[in-house]
C-alpha cells in the first residue's frame, strides 16, 4: 500500500474517503483514532492509502477533483 494524502484535516479525511469510495477504490485511513490520544487537537496527521494497483488511478481521480495539492510525492 502507499500513502496518497496525509493531513490533519478531518473534512478532507472525509471527502477523500468518499471520492475513492465513489469509484469504487479501496482504501485505508490511518492514525484516525489517535486524536483520542492527541486529546481530539488534530495534532497528527491521518494518512490515507490505497494498495499499489490502485494509486494512478487514486492519484488521477483526486487530481480531477481538485485536490490533486493534497496529494503526497509519488515515490514509486
Amino acid at each position: 500500500m502507499r500513502e496518497l494524502v496525509r493531513t490533519n484535516d478531518a473534512v478532507l479525511v472525509s471527502a477523500v474517503g468518499a471520492l475513492l469510495d465513489g469509484a469504487g477504490i479501496p482504501h485505508m485511513v490511518l492514525d484516525q483514532n489517535m486524536s483520542v490520544l492527541e486529546g481530539s487537537l488534530g495534532l497528527l496527521p491521518r494518512r490515507i492509502l490505497v494498495e499499489d494497483d490502485n494509486v494512478a488511478r487514486a492519484r488521477r481521480l483526486l487530481t480531477d477533483a481538485g485536490l490533486g495539492h493534497e496529494l503526497r510525492p509519488d515515490g514509486g
